[in-house]
């Protein structure tokens, strides 16, 4: 099932415009609010694509997320459960790093426990509580839960500060000569609320005008 936005992009760019004529400049240069949510069965197959992809470029972590499915598939697909059937040795031999490893097999242990809640169940929370949650996996961090709402869940109030495209996308253009602490943009970014996930976008898109 294709992942549906929580809210209405149309609301949320009025409200931006309104708020901010910086910003409101750079959307009239990068133009309508198009982001591609990415589909998911469960916050654990979304999660477990994470801790692949950290700290790789995007092939290599392609090509090892490809695999480790690959070793999924024969026992059940990409769930906690069939995590438990597949030895350490075939998803080192996939391409886990140890690091990694550990963290997949926590990630399968939370879910299982229900300190990571199902897709279903992740609807009905919150932010903040999500975060609390889902930070309790290691290798997940605030940064990596901030793009599971905004990508996966399509949540609109996220505002990811520990992205450093994000604060280079802040610096670019507000025209900061220094870089903006986390707090600065958070202190900013109040008159964006509601919808600051949305402002998030164009900051990433900020990035690729000239």
């Amino acid at each position: 099932m294709k992942p549906k936005l929580r809210f209405e992009p149309a609301a949320a760019v009025a409200h931006l415009r309104e708020s901010d004529a910086v910003l409101a400049a750079l959307m009239d240069r990068v133009g309508p609010y198009v982001l591609e949510m990415r589909p998911t069965a469960s916050l654990f197959e979304a999660m477990l694509r994470s801790i692949v992809y950290q700290q790789l470029h995007g092939k290599a972590a392609a090509t090892i997320h490809g695999r480790v499915l690959a070793e999924l598939k024969p026992h059940g697909g990409a769930t906690p459960e069939t995590l438990g059937k597949i030895s350490d040795g075939a998803l080192r031999r996939a391409g886990l790093s140890r690091n990694k490893l550990l963290a997949v097999r926590d990630l399968a242990a939370k879910c299982l426990a229900g300190t990571v809640p199902s897709l279903r169940e992740a609807h009905a929370l919150g932010d903040e509580e999500l975060e609390a949650r889902l930070t309790q996996v290691r290798g997940i961090g605030p940064w990596t839960v901030h793009m599971l709402l905004i990508f996966y869940l399509g949540r609109p109030d996220v505002m990811p500060t520990g992205d450093f495209a994000i604060r280079a996308g802040f610096k670019k253009l507000y025209r900061k000569r220094k870089d903006p602490h986390p707090e600065a943009v958070l202190k900013h970014a109040r008159r964006w609320q509601p919808y600051r996930s949305v402002a998030s976008w164009y900051l990433w898109r900020s990035l690729d005008q000239p």
